[in-house]
């Protein structure tokens, strides 16, 4: 069955509350589409409706009734159910309880997810109601004037019994003492669990736990932008970072020096990755968890956003039997992933695939991986040395850092091997010159080079909520485009909804500049040719730019101007 599609809030405001007229709509989204902004803040600027008519069309929009909090008195039973800290961070009030079901005044409509936070912290079903902002700041300072109560209740947010623990209690430690010692305690479990669940059903890559001195913040990176969560007590920091490093094995009392550990959790039935790194700072540690979540990612050459031709052009290259394919572009770009899915189009029960990786990110059936420890001087050349006596038919270095990597690769691909690596630069014709310089010489360059792969990532537009318009002059002046080539075809953004969180996007997807090595191209690199010269015989070859990739991806309806000037430069 089809999923119904939300309305728009400016076909809300028209058609519903008949506040508006289609002619105010679409001179509302023609600022959208200059500017940016919310719908609703734009056409408040334009005076033509105030913030409440907002807040109303919102709460239609989410299905939600409003409430009027002046006429609502809770007794001291239902305001114990969410603690003060909770109660100001998201900003709701608790409204009523009857029949474990907790109802509870939001002031922000798209917040829809803080529900999902207290039905797992709380154990209850909620309902939400929507109320004024003012009032909902109102009616805070009036219920929630007693600290000490509310820090007594602190421990029945995330466990739903009073009787397990205090969160209050557990920021200070026992008796006053080294708060790291209550790492065990239920509460912070249910707390950790919690924020961990969060991010995973955000399809975050990475959670930040940054304490500052008077704050505590908490981070998450959704397709490739941080978000800011609602962050318990600048006290628990401590405690939360203490409990990530019981569950990496970490060292719980070195505090002074960095520590990188791994977590192996299952969550909602699929196994999740989790990558610590922790580094000490001026206000305690800061803590990044890298989340390895497979299902969220494609390892399917099929499925990694190549058009046809670089999908052919990438299967050729990987077929190949022997020489290097690169792989390059800032670190979150997409590389691993790339050539993992290079290696699964590749992995055969006749060919003998070893990687060598800093980290190992996933699992990968039939094939040998290697994880460098650079502390046991496990480094990539001596890795790459026992590799070769392994008898290996395809190899994967994760990244050519130094002179000493370049050349074993280089005798590896020499000797018969395949060799897939990465390398950090701009764009495909300059990583030549980057592997020259890192102490390869040009005629061994020119022998075993077969191929380079330079991406980037750019967000997807949500599907839901995809809106189309025309393309006017300045846009083509960006894209350094022409008219012809745009007539009759228009360009898409997002308008925002529930589905992707009210941004407009929803995933990210690969653009890719691909050069394959000619005669000529050779010749030229034996010849020192400078970048500039490879890169204009790579375009008379075929190659197309990042540019002109993100520019056909645009056209595709499947990501907006903006990500693609963000992401790349303008073809020379």
């Amino acid at each position: 069955m089809a999923k119904r599609k939300r309305k728009q809030l400016g076909q809300i405001l028209k058609e519903e509350m008949e506040l508006i007229t289609e002619g105010d709509v679409q001179e509302a989204l023609a600022i959208q589409r200059e500017n940016g902004g919310a719908i609703g803040q734009i056409l408040v600027d334009m005076e033509l409706i105030s913030k409440d008519d907002v807040l109303l069309a919102l709460a239609a929009q989410a299905g939600l009734d409003m409430i009027d909090l002046a006429t609502v008195s809770p007794s001291n039973e239902v305001l114990s159910k969410i603690n003060q800290d909770m109660a100001f961070s998201y900003k709701i009030v608790p409204v009523s309880f009857e029949d474990k079901k907790l109802t509870v005044a939001l002031a922000d409509p798209s917040n829809i997810s803080v529900l999902d936070d207290l039905k797992f912290g709380l154990g209850y079903e909620i309902e939400a109601l929507i109320a004024p902002e003012d009032q909902i700041i109102e009616s805070l300072g009036k219920f929630y004037d007693d600290e000490a109560a509310a820090a007594r209740l602190a421990a029945q947010r995330m466990t739903g019994d009073a009787d397990e623990g205090d969160l209050a209690d557990i920021a200070q430690g026992e008796d006053g003492g080294d708060p790291t010692q209550d790492v065990d305690a239920a509460p912070v479990v249910r707390l950790l669990n919690a924020i961990l669940k969060n991010a995973i059903h955000a399809k975050a890559s990475d959670i930040h736990f940054e304490p500052y001195e008077d704050t505590f913040r908490i981070r998450y990176r959704v397709d490739g932008v941080l978000y800011e969560m609602e962050a318990p007590p600048k006290e628990l920091a401590a405690t939360l970072v203490a409990r990530v490093k019981v569950m990496s094995d970490l060292d719980i009392a070195e505090t002074r020096l960095p520590q990188d550990g791994r977590i192996e959790l299952t969550i909602a039935g699929r196994p999740v990755d989790l990558r610590v790194s922790t580094l000490p700072t001026m206000f305690g540690e800061s803590c990044v968890m890298r989340i390895l979540d497979r299902s969220v990612v494609s390892l399917d050459i099929d499925n990694v956003g190549l058009r046809e031709n670089e999908k052919e052009m990438m299967k050729a290259m990987v077929d190949k039997p022997n020489g290097i394919v690169l792989v390059t572009g800032p670190t979150g770009s997409g590389k691993t992933t790339t050539l993992y899915s290079c290696l699964n189009y590749a992995n055969d029960v006749g060919i003998k695939i070893i990687t060598t990786e800093d980290p190992v990110e996933y699992d990968l059936e039939g094939i040998v991986q290697v994880q460098i420890n650079p502390e046991v001087e496990v480094t990539y050349a001596k890795c790459l040395r026992a590799i070769l006596r392994q008898d290996p038919d395809k190899i994967l270095v994760g990244e050519i850092r130094d002179s000493e990597t370049a050349g074993i690769a280089v005798e590896a691909a020499l000797t018969g091997h395949l060799v897939l690596s990465t390398l950090h630069t701009n764009d495909a014709p300059s990583t030549v010159t980057r592997v020259i310089d890192v102490g390869v010489e040009d005629f061994l360059v020119a022998a075993v080079l077969e191929g380079i792969v330079a991406q980037r990532l750019v967000r997807r537009i949500c599907t839901d909520c995809k809106e189309y318009y025309e393309p006017n002059q300045e846009h083509m002046m960006e894209l350094n485009l022409k008219w012809e080539e745009v007539e009759g075809k228009q360009f898409a953004f997002g308008g925002g909804c529930a589905e992707c969180n009210y941004t407009g996007f929803r995933g990210r997807m690969a653009i890719f500049e691909i050069m394959t090595i000619s005669d000529r191209v050779r010749q030229m690199i034996m010849d020192k040719a400078s970048t500039a010269e490879l890169r204009k015989q790579a375009r008379r070859e075929g190659m197309r730019s990042l540019r002109e990739a993100g520019v056909l991806a645009i056209l595709d309806g499947k990501t907006t101007r903006e990500e693609v000037l963000r992401e790349t430069l303008m073809a020379e």
